[in-house]
This record gives C-alpha cells, sequence and structure tokens, in this order.
C-alpha cells in the first residue's frame, strides 16, 4: 500500500498513536490482545485489530498486540511515524532498549515489532492502565469471543464506544492525559483476564529476566506437586492439552478401549485458580488448544467503532505488581470488583490455602499441551471388548468416522492445534488422518502412544473374560503389576511406557499445542500422572470413543488437567 508520505507533494508523512495491550486469563491461560491506532493530531480511531491467541502467558500475549498494531498503522502508512502507548512497562522498556530481553518467548516476537518499521520511527511511551482502555477492551473482547468458539468481530466490538473516543476525537498528543484512550495490541504472552475498569486486580504474570530491575510482586499461586511416583524433571511434563470441561463417571472399564462398566460416581470438574495452574483445574472449551491460534482470527477495521453487543468483561488481569516479577518495577493497583473477579479471587485463597510445604512457585513459561484425543467407534466398541494392541486392529465404523469428522470440525473452529502424533493402531492412524485433513497438518507416528496388549483377553468381554479366566482377572483388577492371561501387558508396563512417551513429546514439543490420538489406557494413565492419581485410578475413569481430554506440562515438571472425556462436538 502507498502511504500518504510517499508522494514528496503530499506534504511530510503522517503520525499515528498505536495503543496495545494483551491479557491471559490464568497466566498462562486462554488469552487475546487488541490494539488500536489513532490520528496523532486528531485522535481519531483509525483502525483496530484483536484476537484470541489460546492458552499463552501475558507478556506473550502483550507482544502480540504490539506487532498487530504497528502492521495495522504500516497498512495505513508505511511512511508513517509511531508512538506506541502501552501499560506494559517491561514491553516498552524492552523496546526502548533500556532492559535487556533475555526470555526465549520474548526475543523473536520483540524483533518481529522492531521489523515492521525502519529503526529511529518509532517510539514507546508507558502509560497508566486507566488510560489503555481501548485496547485492554479489544482484547477482553477477543478472549469472550475465543471461550465462545468464536472470532472477535469488529462489526459487533464496542471499545470504541466504550471509551468514548467516537464520540469526541480526543487528541492523541496531549500525553497520558486521556483517561478514556485505548489499548495497543500485544504480541506477548497472553494477559490474565483483563476488565476494562481501570484498576482491576491482576494475578502475578510469569518470572522473567532476572537481570532488569524488579519490585516486590504479589504471592504467586503454587503449583501443583508432581504427581508421587510420576517421571519427574525439570522437564517432565504430567498431564495432556488444553479442552473443554466435562463431567467425568467413574467405570471399571480399566483399560480396555470399551472396557465394562461399573459403578459411576459423576465429578464434574471445577474451573481452577486463576492462577491457571491449581491441581486438577478444569477450563472451558475455550481452553483447548495451545499456545496460539493457527487460524490467526484477528480483524482490522477503520472508522469509528461499531455499535453492537458489549461481550463481558474478563475476570482479574496482571498489572504493573505482575510485571514487576518479569522485571518491571512498575507499582501495582487495585480496583473494584466485579462477579467474576471476586470468584476468580475466592479461588486463589482455596488453592493457597490447601498448599502445603515443599510447593514450588509456578513456571510460567508457556507449556507443552496436548489434547488427548481417543479414536472413534470401532465394531467392537459397542460391545464393549478389550481392544488392545495384540488383537486384530480394527478399523473404525461408519459411526466412528462420523464421530472423527465431527470432532475434526470442532477442532478446526478453535484453530490451536499446531501438530498431530497418533498411535500406530488403524483406528488411531485413521481418526488423525481425517483430522489432520481437516486442520491441514501431517500426522507423525508414536508406538509409544498404542494401546496396552490384553493377551488372550482381546476380542472378549468382560463378562467372558470373567468366565473364562477368573483369577487372572480379579488378580490383574488388585494389582497393576498383573499381567493379562497369556502375557499381555501389565498397567505398571503401560504406566511406564506412557511416561517414558510422555517426556519425549513434552521436550519435543514445547511452548506448543499437539493433538495426540490414543486410546483408553494411555488418556487415562496421562491424566492419572498429572494428578499424581494411584493406578487404580485407571477404574474410575471413563473415557468416550471420540472423545478430548487436555493435560499441559510446564518447565518447572507441573502439570494441570484442563479438560477430562469432553463429548460436546458429538452433539
Amino acid at each position: 500500500m502507498t502511504g500518504a508520505g510517499a508522494d514528496p507533494e503530499a506534504g511530510p508523512a503522517r503520525e499515528f498513536v498505536v495503543e496495545a495491550d494483551g491479557g491471559s486469563r490464568g497466566n498462562p491461560g486462554p488469552a487475546g490482545y487488541g490494539a488500536v491506532v489513532l490520528d496523532a493530531a486528531t485522535g481519531e480511531t483509525l483502525a483496530e485489530a484483536a484476537e484470541y491467541l489460546g492458552v499463552v502467558t501475558n507478556n506473550v500475549a502483550e507482544y502480540r498486540g504490539l506487532v498487530a498494531g504497528l502492521r495495522a498503522a504500516r497498512e495505513l502508512d508505511p511512511d508513517a511515524t509511531v508512538r506506541v502507548r502501552m501499560d506494559s512497562k517491561l514491553v516498552v522498556e524492552q523496546m526502548s532498549g533500556r532492559w535487556k530481553i533475555k526470555h526465549p518467548d520474548m526475543k523473536p516476537l520483540a524483533a518481529e515489532a522492531a521489523r515492521v518499521f525502519p529503526p529511529g520511527r518509532v517510539t514507546y511511551e508507558w502509560i497508566p492502565r486507566a488510560e489503555n482502555k481501548h485496547a485492554d477492551r479489544l482484547a477482553n473482547e477477543a478472549m469472550d469471543a475465543g471461550a465462545r468458539g468464536e472470532r472477535w468481530s469488529p462489526s459487533t466490538s464496542t471499545a470504541d464506544l466504550d471509551t468514548g473516543r467516537s464520540a469526541g476525537g480526543r487528541t492523541a498528543t496531549d500525553g497520558g492525559a486521556r483517561a478514556g484512550s485505548g489499548t495497543g495490541a500485544g504480541t506477548g504472552a497472553a494477559s490474565a483476564a483483563r476488565t476494562g475498569a481501570p484498576g482491576a486486580a491482576r494475578p502475578p504474570a510469569e518470572p522473567t529476566v532476572p537481570a532488569e530491575p524488579t519490585t516486590p510482586a504479589e504471592p504467586k499461586v503454587p503449583a501443583e506437586p508432581t504427581a508421587p511416583g510420576a517421571t519427574g524433571s525439570a522437564a517432565d511434563p504430567t498431564a495432556a492439552p488444553s479442552a473443554s470441561a466435562s463431567d467425568t463417571a467413574g467405570t471399571r472399564g480399566a483399560g480396555a478401549d470399551a472396557g465394562p462398566p461399573a459403578a459411576r460416581g459423576d465429578a464434574t470438574g471445577a474451573p481452577g485458580p486463576a492462577g491457571g495452574r491449581g491441581a486438577g483445574a478444569v477450563e472451558g472449551p475455550a481452553a483447548v488448544g495451545g499456545a496460539r491460534s493457527a487460524s490467526g482470527g484477528s480483524a482490522v477495521r477503520g472508522g469509528a467503532g461499531a455499535a453492537g453487543p458489549a461481550g463481558p468483561e474478563a475476570g482479574p488481569r496482571p498489572d504493573a505488581a505482575s510485571e514487576a516479577a518479569a522485571g518491571s518495577g512498575a507499582p501495582g493497583s487495585a480496583g473494584s470488583s466485579t462477579t467474576s473477579q471476586a470468584a476468580a479471587s475466592a479461588d486463589v485463597r482455596a488453592a493457597r490455602t490447601v498448599a502445603s510445604p515443599g510447593w514450588g512457585p509456578p513456571d510460567m513459561g508457556a507449556p507443552a499441551t496436548f489434547v488427548l484425543l481417543r479414536h472413534g467407534e470401532t465394531p467392537l466398541t459397542p460391545q464393549k471388548r478389550f481392544s488392545g494392541s495384540g488383537g486384530s486392529d480394527p478399523s473404525l465404523s461408519a459411526a466412528g468416522r462420523e464421530q472423527a469428522e465431527k470432532v475434526a470440525a470442532s477442532l478446526a473452529r478453535r484453530g490451536t492445534v499446531q501438530a498431530i502424533v497418533a498411535s500406530p493402531l488403524a483406528r488411531t492412524r485413521e481418526t488423525a488422518g481425517i483430522v489432520a485433513a481437516r486442520l491441514g497438518l501431517e500426522v507423525a507416528v508414536e508406538d509409544g502412544l498404542r494401546e496396552t496388549d490384553f493377551g488372550a483377553w482381546e476380542g472378549l468381554t468382560f463378562g467372558e473374560v470373567r468366565e473364562r479366566y477368573p483369577d487372572d482377572l480379579n488378580a490383574w483388577l488388585s494389582s497393576p503389576d498383573a499381567e493379562p492371561t497369556g502375557g499381555g501387558e501389565s498397567f505398571a508396563a503401560t504406566g511406564a511406557r506412557v511416561a517414558a512417551t510422555r517426556d519425549r513429546l513434552v521436550a519435543a514439543y514445547a511452548g506448543r499445542t499437539v493433538l495426540l490420538v490414543s486410546h483408553v489406557t494411555p488418556i487415562k494413565t496421562f491424566v492419572r500422572l498429572a494428578l499424581g492419581a494411584p493406578p487404580e485410578s485407571l477404574f474410575r475413569m471413563e473415557l468416550s470413543a471420540a472423545s478430548l481430554s487436555a493435560v499441559a506440562y510446564y518447565a518447572d515438571g507441573g502439570a494441570s488437567v484442563r479438560l477430562f472425556n469432553d463429548t460436546s462436538h458429538l452433539r
């Protein structure tokens, strides 16, 4: 696009103000950014951008917003000069060159922002959060849209109207005096549940850049303890990636792909603490996804803000106190609480109450998120027959293929899966292939994701095994070391295999969201290890065909179960 400054007769280049912001409801958690481009002379809103990012940190969301705002300004006039205004002291100081950028997630984002305009054309200014409402509300609108499984749309945005900017054309050159002015687009870590209200309480952000000046940050919600007995290390994940919440019912279906039912006790998952890392935290459908949205759901619009229904305000958002933990030093602020903020605060208090000595501070880097998909139905599934890795290796039935198509459509709408890995068995490879075709991804095969070998029980129902091998079945139900009749694989052996597979995949996909297409026993084992639950918990979980579960793994060895047995996409 040719800008006004490209024509010598058109006069001097234009000057823009870019206000950008980003937020994460959990840090890391479901995140989004907002950015607005203003005319520096008149204060008129020229363009807006917002996007839901999936699960990232506050700083990443802020940087992503910055990049989006700069790009929107460049589209308007590539020869313009730009003044960036953000309430993230970390981003402002780093982009101004006064603070070093040491965090590996921040370096490429900062470099990307620096390339949009030539050096010297962009200056940075820190502003209080109360003066960054426009971008803040755009970020919240994007997160609200993501929670509904939608993309942010400029046609329904009220951020411009909410700040009063469209009504008055405020001057963008009057320093920090514009209390109602907008926000900036962030490209950094997703910021936590931001509200449009100035001074809203914010949860802590990720610890970054220790060499930079810091001030005391608010206490952080402790990370969940590493699962006892699980393989633990700095890169030891113990759970699967994000997905939507669902009720879980216990069955005695053990490891079989269609295990026999037993007494059930429904246990509806409740949201975890605001810090996003509470043990066993369960999130809604918006969480299914990973570090960022692969579909890039941002939109830019010119002109004044369009009227439309306002999205609900978000929960608490990290402020300067959290940035202090990341090396900023900006003073924190406190403000009025909405109902959602009060609920989030209660969750944080509850998490702190049950925290035991020895829990360490959470690693706030972007996790490796495993979205765990059980394959679709096979002819053996409705009959509840043991179907492991040592049997007939059945393919999907017509019902199973339809289920795979439905889950593919659901994951495509969310747009957060970045890679697909499948068990080598036919039913998982077929399910993965249907999803991969919809998402435009390749399928990698991982032998460690295969189902347990059920030996002589393959193809039999639970009742038939009870009749033929009662002693072996009783032993198997009583001990994780017991093998199925005929030299099958014990649950202990499956657990060791899955733990080793988990470690390899976490190292290979750090900071990314990966779809793992597997079977009942491996998926239950991922969840069991993440929770630190005993082996007998495998008999107390129900896992439906084509269901989604999710576990996030952090660099400090912690894991967070974010979803289990979600089948909402099949309805």
